[in-house]
């Protein structure tokens, strides 16, 4: 596989066993020779990003949850977010999202009196899914994965928990030979 899955969804197949992995949606923030990063878009935790950054930073109490982002690196914190000023060097993973890239960004996004005067939409993961050169490629061949384009409606979708759903329904439409509706039904 020589393009890059960066801005692609992998959507966990049935064939995948593995537990952290499960019925997850993975948006793919890197990919190269290197290997790949990404991120589980739909496994909200019950910590608050407020309680998880007490000590760090000075923030209200607010209901926004840490997503468990995959396996990798736990105690790391990533977020994604919608603002494409916050760093002119940061270029989208998707259109309309973006990695924060520095200790400053992601304070800027997650302190609400840092914030502009449009609200932010972000996302605070712990941990990421990581994947050595070769290795996602090889899952993927072998059904671990299916891929679609990656949708910022789903990134930041209300309800995390109907994405793999949605997602495994948008593949396989996308994949179908023939649409549900046809002019001649006799024909089937």
């Amino acid at each position: 596989m020589s393009d890059s899955l960066r801005g692609q969804f992998l959507i966990a197949g049935c064939r995948l066993r593995d537990p952290n992995f499960f019925k997850t949606a993975v948006l793919i923030v890197e990919h190269g020779t290197e290997g790949a990063m990404g991120l589980v878009i739909n496994r909200p935790t019950s910590v608050t990003v407020a309680h998880a950054l007490t000590g760090h930073l000075d923030m209200p109490k607010t209901s926004d949850l840490v997503y468990m982002g995959g396996p990798v690196e736990p105690a790391a914190l990533f977020v994604i977010h919608d603002s494409g000023t916050l760093d002119p060097d940061e270029s989208p993973v998707i259109p309309g999202v973006y990695m924060g890239s520095s200790a400053e960004v992601f304070e800027d996004i997650v302190c609400p009196s840092k914030q502009k005067p449009n609200p932010l939409q972000y996302r605070v993961y712990c941990g990421c899914a990581g994947w050595s050169p070769g290795q996602l490629e090889s899952e993927i061949s072998r059904g671990d994965w299916l891929t679609v384009p990656a949708a910022s409606n789903y990134v930041f979708h209300p309800d995390p928990y109907a994405v793999w759903d949605e997602l495994v329904s948008r593949s396989f439409q996308s994949r179908r030979l023939f649409s549900f509706r046809c002019d001649h039904p006799e024909w089937n």
